[in-house]
């Protein structure tokens, strides 16, 4: 059992390149998690860190006994999996990554995903910040467009699209655009992605012609939410997921202008670990998600 937490220590470690970050995976101090690795190497006769004050980093050797390594965590975590699958309920800790505007779709949700499965304790971050699911130690996530990362399973949800949006009281102040390039004479509220200053593009066209304007930057925000309310002041027109937006068109505060100009379609999907058995408490809630997030979308 020695030998086996010490292999499970030593991928932590290799995984999150940290000690500290390992023994807060494992619950255990990062001088456990270095005393472990060190009895382990000694046992081997290799280095299989090289160390510094502020990182580690795998040798040569520790890179190859890592490869073999991981496969065999993953089985032994896999056969966990299956058991608790096999034998109970799904139940325990459930961490989930959503966008932040994700709150207005799960939390009307929650009262009776609570009342069906009781003993699964949800613990969900809202954040627009794209996570490292496995570095991060989160069991589900949710996001919108394609997905590149190769170590994740995914579940596609449901679709939304894109809608220019401004308050009435704007539209009676500044006029309502009738086509795109009217669009170069308004205020525009811009989306401004959280990893930097990159803005998000307002995809338009014409017929079967995609145009390519540049467009007014009034204001810029890196939060979906502060767009909504922006628009709603007033203060201009914003580009905004449909799902984001029922409310606000429902209640008047918000209008949809240049419809037929706006014909981006996203869809938000699903992810999970491919390295990691899909345990009962992941399972259910994705399905509910599937069944209920987007219902009148599939």
């Amino acid at each position: 059992m020695e030998s086996l937490s010490g292999l499970l220590a030593f991928v932590r470690a290799a995984e999150l390149r940290s000690f500290v970050a390992a023994g807060e995976r494992l619950g255990v101090s990062a001088s456990a998690i270095g005393k472990s690795i060190a009895r382990l190497e000694e046992s081997l006769g290799i280095r299989l860190f090289n160390r510094s004050t502020r990182r580690i980093n795998l040798t040569d050797e520790g890179a190859l006994f890592f490869e073999r390594c991981q496969r065999i965590v993953s089985e032994i975590e896999n056969a966990q999996a299956e058991m608790a699958r096999i034998s109970d309920a799904p139940r325990g800790r459930l961490r989930v990554s959503m966008p932040a505007i994700g709150y207005r779709m799960l939390v009307p949700l929650l009262a009776e995903f609570r009342a069906r499965y009781p003993e699964v304790e949800l613990d969900v971050d809202f954040n627009d910040r794209i996570v490292d699911l496995i570095a991060e130690g989160i069991d589900v996530a949710v996001r919108g467009g394609e997905l590149a990362d190769s170590r994740l399973m995914v579940r596609r949800i449901g679709p939304f699209r894109q809608v220019l949006v401004g308050a009435p009281d704007y539209f009676r102040r500044r006029g309502t655009p009738l086509t795109p390039t009217d669009l170069l004479d308004h205020d525009c509220l811009r989306y401004r992605f959280p990893s930097g200053q990159q803005l998000q593009a307002w995809l338009l066209q014409t017929g079967d012609d995609a145009l390519q304007l540049r467009l007014p930057v009034t204001m810029s925000f890196n939060s979906v939410e502060g767009l909504i309310h922006a628009a709603q002041e007033g203060l201009g027109i914003a580009y905004l997921p449909d799902f984001s937006l029922g409310p606000a068109l429902q209640a008047g505060r918000l209008t949809a202008v240049l419809e037929n100009h706006t014909p981006e379609q996203g869809f938000f999907s699903a992810v999970w670990p491919s390295n990691r058995h899909m345990l009962p408490k992941v399972r259910v809630f994705v399905d509910y998600l599937a069944q209920h997030m987007l219902p009148h979308r599939q």
